[in-house]
């Protein structure tokens, strides 16, 4: 650490894993899953009443309201919690983005509820990785920057519903990111500390289709099989995936007695695009197999969706982000001899939004651990400290000398 200065030094001095990890325990013993709204507003309380520990205004957004494809094919509106806003200097000239999700994919009845050891340093616990360990190590490198006499300005925003899409805060996301001079979003690194680079786009869909009911004995020739439609769509859809573009037909819901021609079916699908080129090439791909099997099979298609993350390129101004940070790690001894090591991925998060804004963002400053979106999901306990500091440091760099520094 002999890189670091005398301030930087008495910067991170403060900064201790067991205050942050007896946080991250207490967080993630509250259910949180998108879908448990009792549970994210219990949540956001306690956020609330941790982030109070920073100066600035801290207040609980609403969600935007969502409508979604129900099993009848009909929309109907999706509840979501509220979302975290804590603003710091407002008025700064150079301000800054921190982001988060305080949602899990496990639901209030999944058998995944409780913390584990796994050994000294690997915790098994819901969320503990993906992203309650982020959050706290958040705070606590905030809390350390807070004492610098900084003039950074910044906003933190943890929303709700991160892990279904971010439909309910997309507009929030690029409403606070709006002219900043970069973002840090607290998804999980890799095990072995790797960060993420670029990400694809990703969109999901809803496809109902309406048919005509017949007898299937009597008179299936005066039926339309939606059904039948509906395959026929998921197999030209499938057979659009080309180098950089993956489409998953993922459900097909619907359906009719074995005796009726079956006049309604849904067809869920996601489309994944590594580039915005790719996304116009997938959107055109998905009108024509809907035009397409509409008229093979004489039925009605309603198509409902979107790209609603649009790809991550990697820009100049990302780069000079990513060597800020790969320096500011190296000079903590968090790389020994090796440099910060980066990785394309196929995942999606709200980097990709922030993205879209034309912020520079890196999204993986959180804990580190593995098999998240799983009951094996873990998190290494000895990067949360690391984290913070690797936090504070940066936010420290960015006060002083801009991103280019």
């Amino acid at each position: 650490m002999s890189a670091l200065s005398v301030e930087e030094l008495d910067l991170l001095a403060p900064i201790e894993r067991e205050a942050i990890l007896d946080r991250t325990l207490d967080w993630a013993a509250i259910n949180s899953g998108t879908g448990n709204l009792a549970g994210l507003a219990a949540m956001a309380d306690r956020l609330a009443e941790a982030f109070a520990a920073l100066p600035g205004d801290i207040r609980l957004v609403d969600p935007a309201p969502v409508e979604k494809v129900d099993a009848e094919g009909k929309l109907r509106e999706v509840g979501h919690g509220r979302h975290l806003l804590l603003s710091v200097r407002p008025e700064a000239e150079r301000r800054v983005l921190l982001t988060g999700h305080m949602d899990t994919v496990y639901a209030r009845e999944h058998p995944f509820q409780t913390c584990s050891w796994i050994d000294a340093d690997r915790l098994n616990g819901p969320g503990t990785a993906d992203m309650k360990g982020g959050l706290s190590l958040m705070l606590a490198g905030l809390v350390a920057y807070e004492q610098t006499a900084p003039s950074l300005g910044y906003d933190v925003l943890i929303n709700s519903d991160e892990e279904t899409g971010s439909l309910s805060s997309a507009a929030l996301i690029a409403q606070r990111a709006h002219s900043k001079l970069a973002a840090l979003t607290y998804e999980p690194g890799l095990p072995d500390g790797s960060m993420a680079r670029a990400r694809p786009g990703s969109g999901n869909y809803a496809a109902v289709i309406t048919g005509r009911s017949a007898h299937a004995g009597r008179n299936p020739q005066d039926g339309r099989n939606a059904i039948l439609a509906a395959s026929e769509l998921a197999l030209r859809l499938a057979a659009g995936i080309r180098e950089g573009l993956t489409i998953n037909p993922a459900r097909i819901e619907g359906g009719a007695p074995n005796n009726t021609v079956p006049d309604l079916a849904i067809l869920h699908f996601n489309l994944r695009p590594r580039s915005p080129e790719l996304a116009e090439i997938a959107r055109a791909l998905v009108d024509e197999a809907v035009a397409h099997a509409s008229v093979t099979h004489d039925v009605q298609i309603h198509l409902h969706g979107q790209i609603s993350r649009p790809p991550k390129p990697i820009t100049p101004q990302t780069e000079a982000l990513f060597t800020l940070v790969g320096k500011a790690a190296a000079d903590l001894g968090q790389l020994g001899d090796e440099p910060m090591r980066w990785q394309d991925t196929g995942g999606v998060c709200d980097g990709n939004n922030i993205a879209a804004c034309g912020v520079p963002v890196l999204d993986t400053m959180g804990a580190l651990g593995g098999a998240i979106h799983s009951p094996q999901e873990f998190m290494i306990a000895s990067s949360l400290d690391a984290r913070a500091r690797l936090t504070a440091l940066v936010l420290h760099r960015l006060d002083r000398n801009g991103v280019h520094a």
